[in-house]
This record gives structure tokens, C-alpha cells and sequence, in this order.
């Protein structure tokens, strides 16, 4: 477990914000959606052949986005610890949901894999068992951002490029893009077979 219980962690925060950016921990919508239009630009131009599993979920909301943009992909599947996201996300997106815990569960086979904060809260470990199990279960590989620099925090994960790039060569990344200039202390990230 992180250094906080995560599921407590949302759980206030969906009571205190609802079905909102602000629910799944965002400081407001448009970073949310910059960190999707980041994610989006590292995928093919045409998704309706590949499938693509949502790692942390949430409400659903990079679903919707692939929705406004018209470049569904051929099979959305979402995956969430959090019971009560998952309930929503099913209920908004009418997608097959998953819960379960990524660093423990046997995770079905995607094309590709996105998360998009949902890593900002664990270990140093935890992420990187995140990215690992994540990319072996993706056919093509596995887009996502994370808090990046060297802050140290008592609740937030913050990962510098060296780190990055030995999880990349762990991996046996065969591509590896990012972009870092969007938003300070965040990164996106493509590891790509």
C-alpha cells in the first residue's frame, strides 16, 4: 500500500468534489484535459482497429474524450482500484470496467495501455511495478504521465528522467517519447515494443 490508503484518498475526494476533474484529484479540468491531449498525440491516428485499456480509470472521463475527438477505439476497457469509480465510469460510459488493483491483478491484453495520474499517489515501488505490469500486458505499449523532478512529498510520487529511462531499459522499451513542457513538474510518457 502507498503512503496513504488511495482508496480513502478518492473516496474524499468524489464526497467532497463529485463527478468532477476535482473528484479524481485533478486541480481543474483544463490540466486534465492537456494531459489527455499529450496521451491522445502519442496514440495512431486511427484507434477503431486497437484496443486500449484505461489504467486508473477514474470516472471514465479519457473515454469521453476519445468520444468528442471521434477516434473511439475498436475495445475500451477501464480499470480502477476504487469501487465506487468503477461504478460511475461503467454507469457514464456504458464500457466493460474493471475493478481491480493493477500492481496484483492478472490484467487483460490491450493493443495499449494509458493511465493518466493515477500513479501521482504511490510508492516509488508501486509505479514502478504500475509501468511494469501495464507494459507486458499491452501488445504495443503503454502511454502515461506522472509527476516528474526530484521533489520528495509525503503523499505525491515524483520520478526524474534517469529513473524513467532504467525502467525504459528494464523494460526492454524499444521506443521511448516524452514530453515534459506542458505543465511544470509533469511528464508524458510512450514505451513502445
Amino acid at each position: 500500500m502507498g503512503r496513504i490508503n488511495s482508496e480513502k484518498f478518492y473516496q474524499n475526494a468524489i464526497k467532497k468534489f463529485g463527478v468532477t476533474p476535482r473528484g479524481v484529484c485533478w486541480i481543474d479540468g483544463s490540466r486534465q484535459q492537456l494531459r489527455f491531449d499529450i496521451i491522445f498525440s502519442f496514440l495512431p491516428k486511427d484507434l477503431s482497429s486497437f484496443s486500449i485499456v484505461d489504467a486508473g480509470c477514474g470516472f471514465g472521463d479519457f473515454f469521453h474524450f476519445l468520444k468528442e475527438q471521434n477516434r473511439l477505439p475498436k475495445k475500451y476497457i477501464g480499470i480502477d482500484a476504487v469501487q465506487e469509480m468503477c461504478s460511475i465510469a461503467k454507469e457514464k460510459t456504458k464500457e466493460e470496467i474493471i475493478h481491480a488493483n493493477i500492481l496484483r491483478a492478472k490484467l487483460p491484453t490491450a493493443d495499449y495501455y494509458v493511465c493518466s495520474g493515477a500513479m501521482n499517489i504511490l510508492t516509488k515501488f508501486e509505479t514502478v511495478l504500475f509501468i511494469q505490469n501495464c507494459f507486458k500486458a499491452s501488445k504495443k505499449g503503454f502511454i502515461f504521465n506522472v509527476l516528474y523532478g526530484n521533489n520528495e512529498s509525503e503523499i505525491y510520487n515524483y520520478l526524474n528522467k534517469k529513473a524513467l529511462q532504467r525502467i525504459a531499459d528494464e523494460l526492454g522499451v524499444k521506443e521511448l517519447i516524452y514530453e515534459d513542457n506542458y505543465l511544470k513538474n509533469d511528464i508524458t510518457m510512450s514505451f513502445l515494443k
